[in-house]
């Protein structure tokens, strides 16, 4: 044959792959076109049993799945209660010592107990699941697998036959007992079992069992040594179903944020089946787990599970039915959120979740219109955001250009740099720790923190409560007085001779101790270790050196940092804290001192005990929001000033970005169960996606002209051989 040689035709065959209209595009050709949403994930989830389950890449997932009974309204803010499966939101009934009932505006001092009744709706329908699959004789197909059964069995949809059954009021019963499971450790058992009647009593009892199982007792009730627990029948003295829709939480004195509680996955329904289905032998080495496959009446259930790439949630087709809100904020109209007033929800049919370990391919993906919406990392923030003379941010150009949306607000958040004051150096009451940690949070300067490394996305903190949660005070009347002067500009920072001066007092001038010379060396415990974390390190460095301390990093891994934060083994470390609900009493027990993490296992990570505070505390907990109120949190906050037991850090600025087709989407760092509101103009996405990823032909053409070039003196070569050859014959 003669013409270009067969390796110039192949290398020409593959570079010419890559001309189709979506050469770039990472997802399945089927899925082109589909009312799907696409969006990313950073770390995967380790728990998704919803009594397990305390995170934000965790509650991203359970909170679509799992109903519990309340939720907040989507777009009204402050945010508000509405009901979920409930018929409506309960309301406290007050009871005395003896059981008598009390008025509702009765002395918190005179209510020993509450009790909310709370009627759920009739019909509601549980996710298809194996593990209400029935056999002809009406029992449970898949309730008694042998070895040999689940020898090919990897997932759920390796199970043939699925069915459903109502919720009923038994199920919320037997999640709530699921708390107190001994080997289930939930994260908020120490916490309820100080409200909910009879829950620490009922833990006790199955941690008894649970030891005598270890010890191989005969003594221990048949069936409780199994792999399954079955609590059907363990009785729990404040939680009763009264019938099939209604049941009774009976809680210890009065608790008005016990409500907020009844939001979370951690009060969602159980189905025994399921409990049972998931804990037969054999199971958890396959990851049949409910920390695997959730089990669920939400609007959405977990299709695929792998936690290293991919994870996918799929419309429930029993969902029991709910319209978009038509009541909102009033800018809310203007910003088209509330154009689907009464529709059926959800909208969207499946989200798809990815992986990103990286933030670049996860920016990059996001301008090709392959994710739908995203944060702006440090790394993009220029490119995204420009921010005017006056400090007013805006889009640039060319993120307008491609009809991006701008999102920004003030997260129910608190990020913070604790004292164990379990420490002999830091902690303690006495007057020269105190003013060390004084000293301390004078020094580093959470302003220019902000300024380096957060692109100015976030305001610094005066106290633990965030805008946006009553208790917090804008302006002076704010003002963390320990740390920062009042101006005509507003706050500034003391300055550094200040925290000098406290040193010295503290019995280290100029950073030596006073009678042993020797310097003062304070040891700060992380796990940073990712991007930017030598940079952030050098900065604290600095800090610390303006008053002459020597700062000791000690990195190391997350289950080892969190093991010496348990055992009270620091010195200084970093934390945040997201607000579970939208209460002042979410943030202050994070210092309130039985909720200490050393002696109690609380969330007080700095071991912090004030008895004035405490006393505080306990009386404004079980207060509704009043001027009362907000007087005691003052009096609360102004100890803290002083004792501080916490560098007061920062509260961050949400940005966030998404595209003209991605629509219904308000920012709510409470509100987790939102995706069933937000919908896709899946044919507007194509039409951006193919104009913003078309081919570019140019490349592919010079380096065929090349590849050409390079081959035309073979050719050549080739073709007078060829006649050589042929004439030398004749």
């Amino acid at each position: 044959m003669r013409g270009f040689p067969i390796s110039l035709y192949a290398a020409l065959a593959l570079l010419l792959t890559g001309c189709g209209s979506a050469w770039n595009d990472p997802y399945p050709a089927a899925e082109r076109g589909g009312n799907i949403l696409y969006t990313a994930f950073t770390e995967r989830p380790k728990h998704l049993d919803p009594v397990q389950s305390y995170s934000e890449d965790e509650i991203a997932f359970t909170a679509q799945i799992y109903e519990p009974p309340l939720q907040y309204h989507y777009l009204r803010r402050p945010y508000e209660l509405i009901p979920a499966t409930a018929r409506a939101v309960p309301q406290p009934r007050y009871l005395d010592a003896q059981g008598h009932p009390l008025p509702a505006h009765a002395d918190p001092a005179r209510i020993a107990f509450t009790d909310y009744l709370i009627a759920i709706k009739p019909g509601i329908r549980y996710q298809p699941h194996p593990a209400f699959a029935r056999a002809e004789d009406g029992g449970h197909l898949y309730h008694a697998l042998t070895p040999a059964q689940l020898a090919d069995k990897h997932a759920l949809a390796d199970f043939p036959r699925t069915d459903t059954r109502e919720l009923t009021a038994d199920d919320y019963v037997y999640g709530i007992k699921r708390l107190a499971h001994p080997r289930l450790h939930s994260p908020i058992f120490g916490l309820m079992a100080e409200y909910v009647v009879g829950l620490n009593e009922l833990g006790q009892e199955l941690q008894a069992q649970a030891a005598d199982c270890a010890a191989g007792e005969k003594s221990a009730p048949a069936g409780r040594c199994a792999g399954w627990l079955d609590l059907r029948e363990a009785k729990l003295a404040g939680v009763a179903a009264l019938d099939r829709h209604t049941y009774r939480i009976r809680i210890k004195g009065k608790y008005p944020q016990f409500l907020y509680w009844l939001t979370m996955p951690f009060f969602a329904p159980m189905p025994w089946e399921a409990d049972k289905f998931h804990s037969q032998p054999g199971m958890a080495e396959r990851n049949l787990t409910l920390d695997w496959y959730p089990v669920g009446t939400g609007p959405y259930m977990l299709m695929e599970n792998n936690p290293n790439a991919r994870m996918v949630l799929q419309r429930n087709p029993n969902f029991r039915g709910e319209t978009y809100p038509c009541e909102g904020e009033d800018e809310d109209r203007a910003a088209g959120l509330l154009a689907d007033c009464g529709e059926p929800l959800p909208f969207i049919d499946k989200v798809v979740f990815a992986r990103e370990k990286e933030q670049i391919p996860y920016w990059n993906k996001f301008l090709q219109g392959y994710y739908d919406a995203s944060g702006i990392a440090s790394d993009s923030f220029d490119q995204a955001v420009q921010v005017g003379s006056g400090g007013e941010v805006s889009l640039t150009p060319a993120m307008r250009e491609q009809g991006i949306t701008l999102s920004t607000s003030v997260a129910t958040s608190t990020f913070y740099m604790g004292f164990n004051m379990l420490d002999p150096l830091v902690g303690g009451a006495g007057e020269a720790a105190r003013k060390l940690r004084q000293a301390i949070a004078i020094a580093i300067d959470q302003e220019e923190f902000i300024s380096i490394f957060m692109n100015g996305r976030g305001i610094a903190a005066q106290s633990p409560i965030p805008p946006g949660i009553f208790g917090y005070r804008e302006g002076r009347a704010g003002l963390n007085p320990v740390v920062y002067d009042w101006t005509p500009d507003g706050p500034r920072r003391k300055d550094i001779a200040v925290a000098k001066r406290l040193l010295a007092e503290a019995g280290w001038p100029n950073g030596r101790h006073a009678r042993s010379g020797e310097p003062l060396v304070i040891n700060l415990d992380t796990t940073g270790t990712g991007v930017g974390a030598k940079a952030r390190i050098d900065w604290l460095n600095k800090q610390f050196k303006k008053i002459d301390v020597q700062l000791v990093v000690r990195s190391t891994d997350y289950n080892r940092f969190q093991e010496k934060i348990r055992k009270g083994a620091v010195q200084l470390f970093y934390f945040g804290w997201n607000a579970d609900y939208p209460d002042p009493e979410n943030f202050l027990f994070l210092l309130y001192g039985p909720q200490g993490k050393g002696s109690h296992a609380g969330q007080n990570a700095a071991n912090y005990a004030n008895p004035q505070y405490d006393r505080l505390f306990e009386q404004m907990q079980a207060m509704d929001n009043s001027p009362e109120r907000q007087a005691l949190i003052d009096r609360m906050l102004a100890i803290l000033h002083e004792d501080t037991p916490w560098v007061w850090g920062f509260h961050p600025k949400d940005y966030s970005l998404r595209h003209a087709w991605l629509k219904n989407r308000k920012p709510s760092k409470v509100g987790n169960n939102t995706l069933k509101y937000q919908r896709i103009d899946a044919a507007l996405r194509a039409e951006a996606r193919a104009r913003w990823n078309k081919p570019v032909f140019w490349p592919l053409l010079t380096a065929v002209a090349v590849l050409v070039l390079l081959a035309l003196p073979a050719v050549f070569a080739h073709r007078r051989r060829e006649n050589a050859t042929a004439r030398g014959g004749v």
